[in-house]
């Protein structure tokens, strides 16, 4: 029955002093019964035992069953959904305007999914800076070129704008699950546009000119590009119209990774030999010149 917390307090010389709970219990004789704590004694400040019972009462009281703690302060717990039309970020904004006009000096401290969400919030740009930056760095070491990257970059706009089209017409909102799916548009976009623009750099190597080897590579990878792309669109079009349990978050990740495969295979198999014949023609290719005439290949 009576369990009686006890603070006790330990001494740790310069690093002062530390408290730390101890919990005393009786024996299971002397606690089956609420009228048992009168027949337990403390010891009084003369060295004697006086029980409880001369300086205590029991009664029954109506107490709440469990008290919500949240950092150590009370707290009360409230669970909620966006109403239909409504994105989260816009729901959690209006409690806690909500709470700010309540008396009495409430406020609110997220968790769960609510949690990530505002903590991923304040992160978004500088994730996305990140994922372009790796990819460009990584394609710069891939090809030994700071220029050829730059037209593979160039395509990722457009599948960023197809996954936020595609989350826009399927009533998506931008929470943290689709901020996850653009982050996978961004390697994705640059997939299609990395099968064109390698073989490109390969076949201006060899001595052809940038125009001719941007439309041999063009023709080369469509039906790869095509291919691939419908492959990943199909695959994610479960996600993207799922339901039951869960389905929320893969309907966020679903539309804005599908819109944004199908901008980039329908826009970018267009647009990507442009933008690499744009920066070629601007930033040149003595680099990729240089060693075809050290390979002995005629420049063209």
């Amino acid at each position: 029955m009576p369990i009686w917390p006890i603070r006790a307090r330990r001494c740790c010389g310069c690093l002062g002093t530390d408290l730390k709970p101890v919990i005393v219990q009786g024996d299971a004789p002397y606690r089956m019964q609420p009228d048992d704590i009168g027949d337990w004694s403390a010891r009084n400040r003369a060295g004697e035992m006086v029980p409880f019972g001369a300086f205590s009462t029991v009664d029954w009281q109506d107490v709440p069953v469990s008290l919500d703690r949240y950092g150590g302060t009370s707290a009360l717990q409230i669970s909620g959904a966006p109403a239909a039309g409504l994105s989260s970020g816009d729901a959690m904004d209006l409690v806690e305007e909500l709470a700010a006009d309540l008396d009495g000096g409430y406020g609110i401290a997220w968790t769960g999914i609510s949690y990530q969400e505002r903590l991923s919030g304040s992160q978004e740009m500088f994730l996305y800076a990140i994922s372009a930056l790796v990819v460009f760095l990584s394609l710069a070491a891939l090809y030994e070129s700071w220029t050829i990257p730059l037209a593979v970059m160039l395509a990722v706009p457009v599948g960023l704008m197809g996954a936020l089209i595609g989350a826009h017409v399927l009533g998506q909102s931008n929470d943290v699950y689709f901020k996850v799916g653009l982050l996978a548009t961004i390697g994705l976009a640059a997939k299609n546009a990395i099968l064109i623009v390698e073989f490109a750099v390969e076949l201006q190597q060899q001595g052809k000119s940038l125009m001719d080897a941007t439309l041999t590579a063009a023709r080369q990878r469509l039906r790869p590009i095509v291919m691939t792309s419908l492959a990943f669109i199909l695959g994610v079009l479960p996600l993207a119209r799922a339901t039951g349990a869960g389905a929320g978050a893969q309907n966020a990740i679903g539309s804005g990774v599908m819109g944004g495969m199908i901008a980039a295979t329908l826009f970018g198999v267009f647009l990507i030999p442009m933008l690499f014949m744009l920066v070629r023609r601007i930033f040149g290719g003595r680099a990729e010149l240089e060693r075809a005439q050290d390979a002995g290949v005629p420049p063209a």
